[in-house]
């Protein structure tokens, strides 16, 4: 074997969390060797989390961080190869070719490429929500409403999500705050309409989270909101609510910055795959994972399709053997390609 040839890698995850180890993990018991550019806050969301309690096999639950850290070292004994830094440019080949990699000024090639990196929650942007988070302040009712059993809490959001989230939370908490900045939501009228249905749900519109404050001892207690119709000097503008857990349900941005104008989008961003498989529409690139979930959003589920992406990649490089001579598409292309979108969605 050249040289050359040493240098292609067989397969590159870019991307950490619950899809990327796992497809790593897959990979590297199928002795594909794979890279995963996991970037310097490596694994996901679940690095931000507290106690995970509903990832299956670990019945008194596991801290998010660990979780994560166990993931990682299971790959890595199988001989998966890490590089603790962020993928900066990406271009990929089209009919076979290699794919191409940038870490700051490294270039790396593959014959294929897993796309893992998520998506993350919109942020309000209000004070109090940082430094809350994971202590009251949360993303994903569905993970943590558990935690706030028989407790007050809100939602944030106008929905179909924020819907399904204060259903959701309504089973656990004593009572449970939707807030929307409008009289009118955007979810539809059958997941308002159960909303409404729900004893321990109130409806409170139109308002903002103008702050979140704690009670001393660094965990939520208190949401201060906002009426936007208010008489603008504050006066009796303002509403107090004591609250233990808020719920931000405002929806989410998939990292898909970094392979806009090659592969295949919807209008929100996310990656669209084949069917039921991982695949794009570029031969031997596949995306798993938050960044193409836009409604389960769960670790099990981005573990789920980070196993299909190893598998799918597995069976392309057993298949279709690479053509050195495949066509890259250049940074010009790119370039043309987004501001091409950009230019129609103006329109």
């Amino acid at each position: 074997m050249s040289q050359h040839d040493q240098d292609i890698e067989d397969v590159i995850i870019v991307g950490s969390g619950p899809a990327g180890y796992t497809a790593a993990l897959y990979t590297s018991r199928a002795d594909l060797k794979p890279l995963v550019i996991e970037g310097f806050l490596w694994g996901g969301l679940l690095q931000q989390t507290t106690e995970v309690e509903n990832y299956p096999g670990f019945r008194d639950g596991i801290m998010g961080p660990a979780l994560m850290s166990e993931l990682r070292a299971q790959s890595e004994r199988f001989g998966t190869r890490f590089i603790t830094d962020e993928a900066t440019r990406v271009e990929l080949a089209r009919d076979g070719g290699l794919h191409r990699v940038w870490v700051g000024g490294r270039e790396l090639r593959a014959r294929s490429v897993i796309l893992a990196m998520g998506a993350e929650p919109r942020k309000l942007g209000v004070p109090g929500e940082q430094e809350l988070a994971a202590r009251g302040v949360s993303y994903c009712a569905t993970c943590d409403a558990a935690f706030f059993r028989d407790k007050p809490t809100l939602i944030v959001g106008g929905g179909d999500s924020a819907m399904e989230e204060a259903i959701f939370l309504s089973k656990f908490a004593s009572e449970v705050k939707l807030v929307h900045r409008r009289d009118e939501f955007r979810a539809s009228q059958i997941m308002i309409d159960r909303a409404r249905g729900i004893e321990n749900i109130e409806f409170l519109t139109p308002y903002l989270v103008d702050r979140f404050e704690e009670d001393g001892g660094g965990s939520l207690s208190r949401a201060v909101l906002r009426s936007p119709n208010g008489s603008g000097d504050g006066s009796g503008d303002l509403l107090d609510l004591e609250v233990v857990g808020a719920f931000i349900a405002v929806g989410h941005q998939p990292n898909s910055a970094l392979v806009e104008g090659q592969v295949e989008t919807d209008e929100d961003g996310y990656v669209l795959t084949e069917g039921k498989s991982t695949r794009t529409n570029r031969e031997g690139v596949f995306a798993a994972g938050d960044l193409v979930d836009h409604t389960y959003r769960q670790a099990v589920t981005a573990a789920g399709t980070g196993c299909q992406a190893a598998l799918d990649a597995e069976r392309y490089l057993r298949d279709a053997p690479t053509s050195i001579e495949g066509h890259w598409v250049s940074h010009d292309e790119v370039d043309a390609a987004t501001a091409g979108a950009g230019a129609e969605a103006a329109a």
